[in-house]
């Protein structure tokens, strides 16, 4: 079946609206982004109201920041794994030497690498898992404790002009 042999059907769900026309929308332009005004353009023609478009804009950028603050809370989690498997290797590192040199073999030491191993296996399957309710907990309480932390420090940064002045 060829692309000519399709025809269309006489109804759309609101996905596959969106989808056809993205696509358009996407041919029409040329440099692959358009003007705000030409949004509205668009949005006129399609018979949208302002308030919707401004309503649909404010959810866009509010869902990017969304989205830019759950990758700075999976490079903050990325980076706490980083660092535990430092210490992991270094912690296994000194057992095995200390077995080494007590027993001169692997005996105990292979119990303590797993004993300690477990729990970095548990936190890099969490670090690595990002859907579900406890990724969102944890993500929630992350953005609740770094918003806190920059109102301290905006608050923070006003007395110390404040005493300056």
């Amino acid at each position: 079946m060829s692309a000519s042999d399709l025809r269309p059907p006489d109804f759309y769900s609101q996905e596959d609206v969106q989808h056809i026309l993205n696509i358009a929308i996407a041919k029409k332009t040329d440099q692959g982004e358009l003007s705000r005004s030409q949004l509205w353009e668009i949005a006129s023609e399609l018979a949208i109201d302002g308030d919707s478009l401004v309503s649909a804009e404010l959810d866009w950028l509010n869902s990017k920041v969304l989205d830019q603050k759950r990758q700075e809370f999976n490079r903050f989690r990325q980076d706490q794994l980083r660092q535990k498997a430092v210490r992991y290797l270094i912690i296994s590192s000194f057992l095995i030497v200390l077995n080494l040199i007590s027993a001169h073999a692997l005996t105990w030491s292979l119990y303590g690498l797993l004993i300690l191993g477990l729990p970095l296996a548990l936190e890099a399957w969490k670090t690595w898992q990002t859907q579900g309710e406890s990724y969102e907990i944890a993500f929630q309480r992350w953005k609740i404790k770094n918003e806190v932390k920059q109102s301290i420090t905006t608050f923070w940064n006003r007395l110390q002009r404040v005493w300056q002045a």
